[in-house]
């Protein structure tokens, strides 16, 4: 059976990124929650809030030295299996790529030292802006990661001589039509990430009964802002369709599975988009709605796939991932307010919510890797939309090398991330330490005292 080279080389890259953006999307989130942890214990001086904090930096720790590997092995990719892409926009992507490591990776290891071993070593208030400039790095290579995938996505600021992208507006590169929603959408999801990921470890240790003196606290920090942030995703992710609908019509006609261009356009619920028929079988419809979501009117007109002929992304993974990441940020706003509503009659949170909770604790995942599908899948064929062609720029490799390599790949990943999981679980089963005597911070220090686990 022969397997096409460029389809096996997305998969291997779709799956070294799907395995890299689950760590940076829980360590951006968490590392403000430290951070929150941390200004909490030095105002109120409740030793609860150190608590937490020695509890959920071990987590952190292990997140970020995955993602920090993972993405190592990410950048050999574009060497090995996509050559044409540094030839072509290396202009671009490589002074972008270079200011991730200049502003925010060498920010974030010059102080994650400090922030991880360096709390009795140091005062108070230093390690407190460690932590704050830890927090700050990473949400800088976010900024410059989503910059660059922005501008792949909508393009602006370039020119291009024999073939290659020439910078004509850095300004215009950075700031790219699509990076603000972009930018926003995703921070917030790392940030809902983190939050279902401490609501549902929390929750799973109070129904064991392994829970501490902060693990309420914790789980009441992670509803709070999962209740606040689910709405506001919601918000974002309407403009954020506005404005692909306007710089990606294709991929929007792909979500909705719009066939035929047409005014008022339905809103399909749920189907099976048949590429061969160019039609949704089994289809259940709102009638106009997918108008009045993508463009604010009932009779607003959205172009159909048959205006793409060869130009549009395969419908049915792009379809069926944004019903996925929906789903999913529908149940986050479920539950956040189902357990918001009950803390604020004064009620303990039952077993039942309790364990839906706890199973909740990496729906965040699913919901980011459908939503990376929907953006990344929904950009084909296009590497840098309308200009550049995928098939144009990957390498002549044999497809039984591809294959080997995306096995081995295959391999270590999962056996990386049933570790990880399996590494969370063992923390989170651990009996709650009692807090010890408190420790003085170094001589000279004018903030409060810590507490040594």
């Amino acid at each position: 059976m022969e397997f096409d080279p460029l389809v096996l080389a997305r998969i291997q890259f779709a799956l070294n990124i799907s395995f890299h953006i689950l760590f940076p999307t829980i360590s951006i989130g968490l590392c403000w929650i430290l951070l929150f942890f941390r200004t909490r214990f030095t105002l109120t001086g409740d030793k609860s809030w150190e608590f937490a904090y020695n509890f959920w930096v071990k987590i952190f720790a292990l997140t970020f030295a995955l993602g920090v590997v993972s993405g190592i092995t990410m950048s050999f990719q574009f060497g090995t299996n996509w050559p044409g892409y540094m030839t072509t926009v290396g202009n671009i992507a490589g002074p972008l790529l270079g200011f991730e490591v200049l502003t925010a990776f060498f920010l974030e290891a010059s102080f994650l030292g400090i922030m991880l071993f360096g709390k009795n070593r140091v005062s108070n208030r230093l390690h407190l802006i460690s932590c704050s400039l830890v927090a700050v790095g990473t949400s800088l290579s976010a900024f410059w990661i989503l910059s660059l995938n922005s501008w792949m996505q909508t393009p602006a600021g370039y020119l291009i001589e024999d073939g290659v992208f020439i910078v004509d507006n850095w300004w215009d590169v950075i700031f790219n039509p699509s990076f603000p929603y972009r930018m926003a959408h995703m921070f917030v999801a790392s940030l809902l990430t983190s939050a279902f990921l401490i609501i549902g470890v929390s929750a799973w240790r109070i129904v064991n009964k392994v829970d501490g003196p902060a693990t309420k606290k914790v789980m009441l920090t992670g509803v709070v802002m999962a209740a606040v942030l689910a709405p506001l995703q919601i918000v974002i992710g309407d403009f954020h369709g506005l404005n692909t609908l306007e710089y990606q019509p294709a991929k929007v006609a792909a979500i909705e599975a719009v066939w035929e261009t047409e005014q008022g356009a339905a809103l399909t619920l749920f189907g099976f988009p048949d590429e061969a028929e160019k039609k949704t079988q089994w289809a259940i419809k709102v009638p106009k709605m997918a108008s009045l979501i993508l463009t604010h009117e009932l009779d607003g007109e959205l172009k159909g796939l048959n205006e793409f002929e060869g130009q549009h992304p395969p419908v049915a993974p792009v379809f069926w991932a944004f019903r996925i990441m929906v789903g999913i940020g529908s149940l986050m706003l479920l539950v956040s307010w189902w357990a918001c509503w009950v803390l604020l009659r004064g009620k303990d949170l039952g077993k039942p919510l309790l364990t839906v909770m706890s199973y909740m604790a990496f729906s965040g995942w699913v919901a980011v890797l459908a939503g990376w599908y929907v953006t990344e899948v929904g950009r084909q064929p296009w590497i840098v939309y309308g200009a550049v062609k995928t098939s144009e720029i990957v390498a002549d490799h044999p497809a039984a090398t591809l294959m080997g390599t995306l096995f081995g790949y295959g391999f270590i990943y999962a056996f990386l991330l049933f570790s990880y999981i399996g590494a969370v679980r063992y923390l989170a089963t651990k009996p709650a330490q009692s807090l010890t005597t408190p420790q003085e911070y170094p001589k000279g220090s004018a903030a409060l005292t810590g507490v040594d686990h």
